[in-house]
């Protein structure tokens, strides 16, 4: 590798806006990270997810595609 070219690769203290503070190593400038969100308080992690149906799109999806594996697994029925 050539010397000079990389960045610092050092600790960093992580902390979140819900409070979560975290030690990692980083390239980052600063000792210090602050972040929005974090995985102890995203909607993803905590299971606490909400599906925003937007002018009936989720249903309209669900009442289209509601035949396509049955057909399958009909004629898979009959060949056996």
């Amino acid at each position: 590798m050539k010397k000079g070219i990389h960045p610092e690769y050092h600790d960093v203290m992580v902390v979140c806006a819900c409070g979560n503070a975290f030690k990692t190593r980083s390239t980052y400038k600063s000792d210090l990270l602050h972040l929005e969100i974090c995985s102890h308080c995203h909607p993803f992690f905590t299971g606490k997810q909400k599906l925003i149906d937007s002018a009936g799109r989720v249903e309209r999806f669900r009442r289209k595609y509601a035949g396509v594996g049955k057909s399958t697994e009909a004629a898979e029925t009959k060949t056996s």
